[in-house]
């Protein structure tokens, strides 16, 4: 929509996208360096709803390092790309700084208005905490579907990274370094902390039994504090993601919890490590639907069947 959206930059901290009609800001691009222990790199926080609703969480105390929606690596060749303490099967988590990594903002290639929506195009690089080039990333972010009547708007989220090590990038998670149901890697959202033991929901289950499961698409649906009413997040594979030769029809397992916090990461390495050769490059894919309301699964199916790639 021509002119539905706004975006201003402001220089070495944050991109800031507003609705133009209503003046809400659906989302802040932070990309400044942070605290070297919560593995620095690029967020979206604050995430909003079109009514203004914040549906992100950023430093909780129980994670420092959990800040809104980001892309992350937990278990990477050795590195902790994720921040915080490192897993280290029989010894639980342990504060290993040496370990603590980063991504690193680079340049932006494209931020761009158009009628459809908003493009953000960003350079980045991966590094270790000693500082090599370990990959290189290229990341969109879009803003696309705006719906007022609705109540509810779509971000994708594409990452293609490339290996510039002269050796294998080996993506793991707890999970596969012996930790059950804690397979969380790649793209990541906290939630609000009003948002525990919120409702999850997938095409043909709900609950977070889902933790470990795969499926096209994920919900979770929270209730705000402050304010009446309800937030509901869909996340969404695109089709051409493959993952462990699933050749696009389940390309990862869900990460999700709704106790102690509320949580959502479409794994690429839950159960098992995925392993990236020299300059090969890994692509990903993601949408997520931010809506004003507790939506059902049938809503949610319409409109995720409605949104195009």
């Amino acid at each position: 929509m021509s002119g539905s959206l706004e975006v201003v930059h402001h220089h070495g901290d944050h991109l800031s996208v507003t609705a133009a009609a209503t003046g809400v800001e659906l989302l802040r691009y932070v990309y400044r360096a942070e605290d070297p222990w919560e593995a620095p790199k690029p967020y979206i926080h604050p995430l909003r709803t079109l009514s203004g609703k914040v549906v992100t969480g950023y430093r909780p105390n129980d994670h420092r390092w959990h800040k809104g929606l980001q892309m992350t690596a937990s278990h990477l060749s050795g590195a902790n790309l994720w921040g915080g303490n490192s897993y280290v099967h029989g010894e639980g988590y342990l504060a290993l700084p040496d370990r603590v990594g980063s991504m690193a903002h680079v340049g932006f290639d494209e931020v761009s208005v158009h009628d459809d929506g908003l493009r953000i195009a960003e350079r980045l690089t991966w590094h270790p905490r000693s500082g090599e080039l370990w990959a290189e990333e290229a990341r969109s972010v879009e803003v696309h579907d705006i719906d007022e009547p609705s109540g509810s708007w779509a971000l994708t989220w594409s990452s293609a990274i490339t290996n510039r090590r002269a050796r294998p990038l080996r993506f793991g998670s707890p999970t596969t370094h012996g930790r059950p149901a804690a397979g969380y890697t790649g793209l990541f959202w906290r939630g609000p902390r009003a948002f525990r033991d919120g409702r999850i929901i997938a095409p043909h289950a709900e609950g977070p039994e889902l933790m470990g499961q795969q499926a096209t698409w994920l919900a979770y649906s929270g209730e705000h504090d402050e304010s009446d009413g309800h937030a509901t997040l869909v996340f969404v594979h695109a089709p051409e993601n493959d993952h462990e030769g699933s050749h696009g029809e389940h390309p990862a397992h869900w990460f999700v919890r709704n106790s102690s916090f509320a949580a959502v990461a479409p794994s690429f390495a839950f159960h098992h490590e995925l392993v990236l050769p020299p300059g090969a490059t890994l692509t990903r894919r993601y949408r997520v639907v931010v809506a004003d309301g507790a939506w059902e699964r049938d809503r949610i199916a319409a409109v995720v069947d409605g949104l195009l790639w």
